[in-house]
């Protein structure tokens, strides 16, 4: 079960000095979660990461069933998966839109296009269209680092997140959109600036002269703002298509 910090063992309250209202993984349901994000991570071994990107949630439990290197997800896995879905993360602090409504929606392939030399997707249309225009307007050290997610992989960013945040769903959906939440399902792609790595995805993006000419492009906007209504951390990197 999902335990608050208030009623949570004190053991978890030491170690993730949580606020009262935080929602955080209940001890009894610990491994049950520790095995969902391996069964998960096993499966983009298996798929191949670009693959991972898009993969539906019922094509993942089929490479489960059929690849003994991954094993078939346990009834509890899919209980848990399918709450850390559909239950709503307002309890968490996460205001965003639902972008998606079941955790079994796919991805056509005719709609996204993999972009060389990058192993993400993304929309074929304006979000295709708005980013070679971007790379052509600010030049050649802007680069695609995420783009089309599926249920699937945003299910395995999130439960990582959550995994980093010693259990605790709510500090995690302060980072990260909860799967069925992420507009990377629907239309949106990050960037970076080449050879930073990590930092791309940290606020110092907002200092560097690719993020300052990001901002003068009419055509696209920034997602998520400093103190957004989403509940949301500040994401200069996150791309909204308009």
């Amino acid at each position: 079960m999902f335990i608050t910090a208030a009623i949570a063992s004190p053991i978890w309250v030491k170690d993730l000095l949580a606020a009262e209202k935080d929602i955080i993984i209940g001890s009894d349901e610990w491994q049950t979660f520790v095995d969902l994000r391996n069964r998960l991570r096993r499966v983009k071994k298996v798929v191949g990461y670009g693959n991972f990107n898009i993969i539906s949630f019922d094509r993942a439990r089929y490479y489960a069933r059929h690849y003994a290197v991954i094993g078939a997800f346990s009834h509890k896995e899919l209980d848990l998966a399918e709450r850390l879905f559909y239950e709503d993360p307002k309890k968490y602090g996460f205001f965003g839109e639902r972008i998606c409504d079941s955790i079994t929606e796919t991805i056509a392939l005719k709609d996204v296009k993999k972009i060389p030399y990058t192993g993400h997707y993304l929309f074929k249309g304006k979000p295709m269209e708005d980013y070679f225009r971007l790379k052509k307007d600010i030049g050649g050290e802007i680069i695609l680092t995420s783009g089309v997610r599926g249920i699937v992989k945003q299910m395995s960013l999130y439960v990582d997140k959550i995994y980093g945040c010693k259990g605790n769903i709510s500090q995690a959906s302060f980072s990260l959109a909860p799967p069925g939440f992420s507009y990377h399902s629907c239309s949106d792609f990050d960037v970076g600036k080449r050879g930073w790595g990590h930092k791309n995805f940290t606020a110092k993006f907002a200092r560097t002269k690719e993020f300052r000419k990001l901002r003068k492009l009419d055509y696209i906007d920034m997602r998520y703002t400093i103190n957004n209504e989403e509940g949301v951390r500040y994401e200069p990197w996150h791309v909204k298509v308009i």
